[in-house]
């Protein structure tokens, strides 16, 4: 008998994996809906490529800028990879260029949720807590923790839910990269300046 599986379950897997929805639901099938099964499920097949690939060293790549709306807001960012050559490809520049445009459009203020300040991280915490107040311990929990994931997708480059493909996120789009070029890709830091402010 096929195992049942739920709208809610892929959007788990989605979330804890960042692999697309076939990809998820077709693992959650594979594993008769155990979503710790599926993990291992879609690491086997590739994910876990990308990650073992994170661990290699990447000092080439590239500096590119973007420069939005008449000048604007402009961003500047360093992409690394492990080689020169993969520097040079047309779609590591196209990547590197629409990770710029997607800096400026939807204004991260982080690469990583582990960049955050933990000062920060605390205070979103006493925030969230204070506004889930009164709720049972359990349910607390996971109201506190869903603001804290919402507050990293909205702040953190790698978090987002990239511009011109809202279905992935920026680290999805990365390991889609690492994949497909074989070498480990780090979006290292940026700058993003809007006329008239300063950072």
């Amino acid at each position: 008998m096929s195992h049942e599986i739920s709208a809610a379950d892929v959007r788990t897997l989605r979330e804890q994996t960042g692999v697309g929805m076939m990809d998820c639901k077709n693992a959650l099938v594979e594993s008769k809906g155990s979503i710790a099964e599926a993990i291992e499920i879609l690491r086997k097949k590739g994910i876990a490529s990308a990650s073992k690939k994170s661990s290699r060293a990447a000092k080439e790549g590239l500096v590119s800028s973007y420069i939005h709306g008449e000048g604007r807001v402009g961003v500047l960012v360093e992409v690394n990879c492990e080689t020169d050559f993969v520097a040079r490809t047309e779609q590591f520049k196209s990547f590197v260029r629409d990770i710029a445009m997607h800096i400026a459009a939807a204004s991260p203020q982080w690469v990583a949720s582990t960049d955050v300040p933990e000062d920060l991280l605390m205070k979103e915490k006493e925030i969230a807590y204070a506004q889930a107040a009164g709720k049972p311990a359990a349910a607390m929990e996971k109201i506190v923790e869903g603001k804290i994931r919402k507050f990293c997708e909205d702040q953190c480059l790698l978090d987002q839910a990239f511009v011109k493909d809202s279905s992935k996120t920026v680290e999805k789009l990365r390991q889609e990269l690492v994949l497909a070029l074989g070498e480990n890709i780090a979006i290292r830091r940026f700058s993003r300046f809007v006329l008239g402010t300063v950072s």
